[in-house]
């Protein structure tokens, strides 16, 4: 049986758009759905709304079966719970803000309507304004009457198609803040659709890594960003520092796994499903690499240490990106992050020579399979 209020999903097709996708959402959860563009994002949203309709799958929300395709059930979108904030919005153009919220209101007494939509317009800091068309509101404002508008419906679940990406940044971040507040008030799954990972990281309890309409991977953001199920789910998820390797050795009591790379051997947290011999990727998040310093040696520096060239040296404001060509017949690439007076400080620049080291309980081993070219976007 359903657990109360939870929402879930198991979608599948081979076409139009290739679905494989099976997740849950909880109540007062918000759960991300991410991947690059044509993932299937929209398209899972669209199907749990009603909007659009799987080859085969079951959508479940609070113990009601929206779509079973093997019983032929198919709850159309009039009778789904579904609040669904669009990334335009989709406002009223004619309407008034109140009028835009009251027309969602249809299900209630007509002398309930203004009251209510008077009041979900004031939770999300819109009193005063209710008068106003939405050519006369920022984009800020539209997408709180957007949101005003999908919890007017008395969701059961609420869902946010890209909400943020039509307001820039500053507004963006007030929004953030907004959500954060409101979400404490809904007891419903929120499933939010983003390929902004920061977005992701900041806002949601857990994270959906999709690729081509299949699900990868879910987890909690940090979990996702520094333990990857493989390599292609590494790079969808940005990380720099992906490279391939061979287990040389299992040392179960000093919780170290060693890995041969580049003609080095490395020491990694143990990693006990991988046997002597096996071929691996790895990974290692760009905070995980030390500098060396010129001026003193730092408690790191025998720990996996390595030298190389420096290739890239960007300055992003206080922080600077250092991609270092590691000394070895690859010359593989390791990407770090230092604040930005540190490289000043130590000379970096490219042609350089300079010296870092891998944080062994940073190192994360995965399969290894060839997935370069999938993770393209």
């Amino acid at each position: 049986m359903a657990a109360e209020g939870r929402l879930f999903i198991q979608l599948a097709q081979r076409a139009p758009i290739p679905l494989a996708a099976t997740f849950d959402c909880a109540p007062g959860e918000v759960l991300a759905l991410t991947g690059p563009s044509g993932s299937g994002k929209s398209t899972i949203l669209r199907c749990i709304a009603g909007l659009d309709r799987p080859r085969d799958g079951r959508i479940e929300c609070a113990g009601e079966v929206w779509l079973d395709t093997q019983a032929r059930i198919g709850v159309s979108p009039q009778r789904r719970s579904v609040g669904l904030v669009f990334q335009q919005y989709a406002l009223f153009p004619h309407m008034s803000a109140l009028g835009n919220v009251v027309a969602a209101l249809g299900h209630r007494p007509r002398s309930e309507r203004g009251p209510r939509a008077r009041a979900l317009l004031a939770s999300v800091h819109l009193a005063g304004l209710e008068h106003r068309r939405p050519a006369e509101l920022s984009g800020g404002q539209q997408q709180r009457v957007a949101m005003a508008r999908a919890l007017a419906r008395d969701p059961k679940v609420l869902l946010l198609d890209e909400p943020f990406a039509a307001v820039d940044r500053v507004t963006r971040h007030k929004l953030y803040r907004e959500l954060a507040e409101l979400r404490r008030q809904l007891a419903m799954p929120i499933v939010l659709v983003t390929h902004d990972l920061d977005e992701a990281a900041m806002l949601a309890d857990r994270m959906c890594i999709l690729h081509r309409g299949r699900t990868l991977q879910i987890g909690a953001p940090h979990e996702i960003r520094t333990r990857p199920a493989d390599a292609l789910v590494a790079r969808l998820v940005d990380l720099r520092n992906v490279f391939e390797g061979v287990v040389r050795a299992q040392d179960a009591p000093a919780g170290r796994t060693l890995v041969e790379w580049q003609g080095i051997v490395l020491e990694a947290a143990h990693a006990a499903p991988f046997a002597v011999g096996t071929r691996v990727a790895w990974t290692i998040p760009v905070g995980g690499v030390v500098l060396h310093r010129r001026d003193r040696p730092s408690r790191g520096e025998h720990e996996n240490p390595i030298a190389g060239t420096v290739v890239e040296c960007l300055a992003l404001g206080d922080d600077t990106t250092v991609g270092l060509a590691a000394d070895g017949p690859a010359g593989a690439q390791i990407t770090l992050r230092v604040p930005t007076h540190v490289a000043r400080r130590n000379g970096l620049a490219v042609g350089v020579r300079a010296g870092a080291s891998l944080l062994a309980d940073a190192i994360h081993l995965m399969p290894w399979r060839d997935t370069g070219r999938d993770a393209q976007a």
